[in-house]
């Protein structure tokens, strides 16, 4: 887009040049404009360096001639319209014709006013200050939008490279122990607050975990990233990361929303006890965990997250679930993106259609998450997600 912009629009004041190939013409418009506050003139008596003229001056007001010779004043209008240097600039035309058609072409080619030569004092002036500060305010409110245009530009790349750090803080797909990890991540237009991982608390626990924290924009990934690290370097005091319901209370009481600009988080924590093949968990205000059995036959566990959100009430106690995993298992943690999805037509996809998504067999070798990613974005009939969409997989040998 190209929009003209001057180089100091707030300390601009009126530029006049005049084209006119009479020297009392010229003469005459000066002592107008003499000693008038904030009018800068100037008079350009050759028609053919008229546009070198007004590159030098930058006019916010041009009155031209429309007899000169060498030069047809209305061929020079659409010289100036044709230049993008001066497409908005006001063109007066100075003429001593008065036929309503020569006054019809010179607006049909550009011209913004036209003044039979020569008008009273006041006209004059009146005129030129009026079509000068049209174009000023044009040029201020162009210089606006390129700064916003290029903060925007700034903040959007930096929202870039804070996803691309929280993706780097997420563990790869791996083996541990009996479990084989695999997760997708898909960041929505704005960042959001999804976070997840999972680890060996010792030789006979794993932890599996999700968070999502409300909003979007980087303070929602600093949060999220935040209590990501609590728990993944088991930094929170006096915490017993074996038990879940013991790890979200402390989240609760290290994470008050009044500390964190009143932003709050959701969360499903997990451990599994290789040995006993039981998965402990607990979950605040965060989507049902799904335990598919094994080779993904007949209706998943649905693991609930009854707990509160995280932050939201001080000194809370987080209750904590168990279930037998089988050999052959799945588990899929999610966040609410990965369900809350607006279909094409603007209704919300059904909950129980998203659970059969997940759990229906993939065709040939796929991978269920992709199957998953696939029907969402045929659904809604876009690429982007309008939140993150997280979900971390679990397979049970």
């Amino acid at each position: 887009m190209d929009l003209a912009v001057p180089k100091n629009p707030a300390s601009r004041g009126v530029t006049v040049l005049l084209i006119d190939d009479q020297l009392i013409i010229g003469e005459a418009v000066r002592r107008m404009l003499v000693g008038e506050e904030g009018i800068a003139f100037h008079f350009c008596h050759d028609a053919i360096k008229a546009v070198e003229v007004a590159i030098q001056v930058e006019p916010t007001v041009i009155l031209q001639d429309l007899v000169m010779p060498d030069v047809e004043g209305l061929d020079l209008v659409r010289r100036f319209r044709a230049d993008k240097r001066f497409r908005d600039v006001p063109i007066i035309v100075l003429s001593t014709k008065e036929e309503p058609a020569v006054k019809a072409e010179a607006f049909a080619v550009g011209a913004n006013d036209y003044i039979v030569k020569l008008p009273d004092r006041l006209e004059m002036l009146a005129r030129l200050r009026y079509h000068s500060r049209g174009y000023i305010a044009l040029l201020e409110r162009n210089e606006a939008f390129l700064a916003l245009q290029a903060s925007r530009e700034v903040l959007a790349n930096d929202l870039a490279t804070a996803a691309q750090y929280v993706r780097s803080l997420l563990p790869p797909p791996q083996r541990i122990g009996p479990i084989t990890t695999d997760w997708r991540f898909i960041p929505s237009a704005a960042l959001g607050g999804d976070a997840f991982g999972y680890h060996s608390l010792d030789d006979d626990h794993i932890a599996v975990y999700l968070l999502d924290v409300c909003g979007h924009g980087v303070g929602a990934a600093l949060l999220s990233v935040s209590a990501l690290n609590s728990i993944r370097s088991e930094a929170l005091p006096q915490t017993d990361f074996h038990d879940p319901g013991a790890v979200l209370a402390a989240l609760n009481k290290a994470f008050p929303m009044e500390r964190q600009n009143d932003m709050f988080f959701t969360i499903w924590y997990g451990v599994y006890q290789v040995s006993s093949r039981v998965l402990r968990w607990a979950g605040g205000g965060h989507p049902a965990a799904l335990l598919l059995g094994p080779d993904g036959d007949g209706r998943p566990t649905f693991l609930e997250s009854e707990g509160p959100l995280i932050g939201a009430v001080e000194g809370l106690e987080f209750a904590s679930g168990e279930v037998q995993v089988p050999s052959g298992s799945s588990l899929f943690v999610y966040s609410d993106g990965a369900f809350e999805v607006s279909l094409s037509d603007g209704a919300m996809w059904a909950f129980d259609d998203f659970v059969s998504t997940l759990t229906t067999p993939p065709v040939g070798k796929g991978r269920r998450l992709d199957a998953l990613v696939a029907t969402i974005r045929a659904i809604s009939a876009r690429d982007e997600f309008n939140d993150d969409f997280s979900m971390v997989e679990l397979a049970f040998s």
